[in-house]
């Protein structure tokens, strides 16, 4: 293991720089060689997956390919138990040879062995897809995974209650914590929003924005960064919010949330863009009185920063198909075809990870969408945050320590037991001992 391990985890690394120029240099975009077989013996592949009516996308791609026929295997979420049954089957021999797979845990999918190289049937479809985006399917300028799509970070809110008690959409955070003030002293059962300490992928969106990096590589080590100035500014920031009572602590995509939700107790959210779909499917009642504004930003930024939730997820190729050239087509064309890409994006999948979205019928007018955000195109507001997001951000391939870690400090931070910068603290810690259990070099900073 002290051998394999390090290559392995060097090729995560790489990314940053070998995938990167990969990811700016493909060719023109054109698909991948045709890997179809004869339509009377059909090339078979199977793809698991939880996207919401994906089986239509699977359905358009299989009609327009007949020496291909792809079968869809609807699982359980990936963090709730897809991902380990997908490592499971790639251990029987007997996985699927495309599944979904977040873009924070294609880290642990490859330094277990899971994703297969397809680089020589992907090599021309870089330019296709929003770099940051193609990079993370990226190892050692290898190819394993197709991008699917992002989740682009925004602040949705109460506009006609902004606007009623005299509140513009802030542009700062310094302008949410005025705002978060100034809601409470107009309506004491509101609040601007929740801080959802069971959802350790925003706190990393929020960290992410904030600007440095928490992990990376120093020769043949991992460097853990967590706690750094860029998230001690965050933290404090948030902790101070926490003190002066502007914000509630329920989590979440909850019940008690869905009904703040409901009744205007809650009054804004930082969410990525598939939280659209959230906010129009429990809180029905409050149609045409929602917008969506940009990140707020840190005071004395330069240029509009954002985050992705959790990063996204990707089409991966996993190890062992026996069709990789095949399961590359299909994957690059569900993540690309417009048909394809219209459809799932009107199962609320999240934002496309393509470059040219002109053709998108349902980004440039949505008779579903936009009247509930008061005639607003808020995929305006999401195009914005998707090409704002930083392309330096790297995953561990420990993503579930991370979370469970992180999740469990902040709640400890929120109940008492702590600050919120202690939580980041103790979650450095965490990680440090999770990559040295797994026989890595560690290295820290700030």
């Amino acid at each position: 293991m002290g051998s394999k391990l390090p290559r392995v985890v060097r090729m995560v690394a790489a990314a940053t720089a070998i995938g990167l120029a990969a990811a700016c240099g493909g060719g023109g975009g054109q698909a991948s060689p045709a890997a179809g077989g004869d339509p009377a013996q059909p090339v078979e592949l199977t793809f698991w997956s939880w996207v919401p009516d994906i089986q239509k996308a699977v359905d358009q791609f299989n009609a327009a390919h007949p020496g291909i026929k792809v079968k869809l295997e609807t699982i359980t979420p990936g963090p709730d138990g897809g991902y380990a049954k997908m490592l499971a089957a790639v251990k029987a021999g007997n996985a699927p040879d495309v599944a979904q797979v977040g873009y924070d845990s294609l880290p642990s999918f490859l330094v277990n062995g899971a994703l297969e190289d397809v680089t020589e049937h992907a090599r021309d479809d870089a330019a296709t897809f929003v770099d940051w985006q193609w990079q993370t399917g990226v190892f050692g300028g290898k190819v394993y995974a197709i991008p699917q799509a992002s989740g682009p970070m925004g602040f949705y809110y109460r506009k006609d209650l902004f606007d009623k008690w005299g509140i513009e959409a802030p542009k700062t955070w310094d302008d949410f914590a005025a705002a978060a003030a100034t809601i409470r002293q107009k309506d004491k059962d509101a609040y601007i929003s929740t801080f959802a300490a069971n959802q350790a992928p925003w706190m990393i969106s929020l960290a992410q924005q904030a600007g440095r990096q928490w992990f990376s590589t120093e020769g043949d080590a991992w460097k853990v960064t967590i706690d750094n100035p860029d998230t001690r500014r965050m933290a404090a920031f948030w902790q101070k919010m926490l003190d002066d009572k502007l914000l509630k602590t329920e989590a979440d995509l909850s019940n008690a949330w869905y009904k703040d939700l409901q009744t205007g107790g809650i009054v804004g959210w930082i969410g990525g863009s598939w939280g659209d779909a959230i906010i129009r499917g429990n809180a029905p009642d409050t149609s045409g009185k929602w917008a969506v504004a940009p990140m707020p930003q840190w005071a004395g930024a330069t240029t509009f920063t954002s985050a992705s939730w959790a990063g996204g997820s990707a089409s991966a190729i996993l190890k062992g198909t026996d069709n990789p050239a095949a399961a590359t087509e299909f994957a690059v064309w569900l993540n690309s075809d417009p048909r394809s890409v219209n459809t799932l994006l009107s199962a609320g999948y999240g934002w496309p990870s393509i470059k040219d979205t002109s053709q998108i019928t349902n980004l440039q007018k949505d008779d579903t969408v936009f009247p509930f955000y008061g005639g607003q195109n808020i995929w305006d507001v999401f195009k914005e945050s998707d090409a704002a997001v930083t392309m330096d951000w790297r995953w561990p391939p420990v993503s579930d320590a991370l979370y469970a870690s992180l999740t469990d400090n902040a709640k400890a931070a929120v109940q008492g037991q702590g600050t919120l910068t202690d939580a980041f603290v103790k979650t450095q810690q965490a990680m440090v001992e999770q990559l040295r259990a797994k026989g890595l070099n560690v290295v820290t900073g700030g």
